[in-house]
């Protein structure tokens, strides 16, 4: 499961619509670096695979390609100030930086 905090929720729903992607799931995917690392990319995405996998959250559609799925799972998308400046991080207990 991929959860999105309701800050998060309105702040990709505000981007939704500032790109006219409104009714868009929303694709997150992650790859490992190198250095054991993880790599997040997500945007609005209207094309859809068999094996996606979609969750709900906070009235997002989230869509998670198969090779994502169990680095994702238990990701908590959150929408935080750090440093002054508003951004939208991952909170993953897969993730290994994030264990330290």
């Amino acid at each position: 499961m991929i959860s999105v905090t309701p800050a998060a929720a309105k702040q990709i729903q505000d981007s939704a619509t500032q790109g006219n992607m409104e009714g868009m799931p929303l694709r997150i995917a992650v790859t490992r670096l190198e250095d054991g690392s993880f790599h997040y990319a997500m945007g609005f995405d209207d094309a859809s695979h068999a094996d996606d996998k979609t969750f709900r959250s906070e009235g997002i559609d989230i869509v998670v390609a198969p090779q994502s799925l169990e680095l994702l799972t238990g990701t908590v998308i959150d929408y935080v100030e750090l440093d002054g400046k508003w951004e939208i991080i991952f909170i993953n207990p897969n993730d290994p930086v994030q264990k330290a």
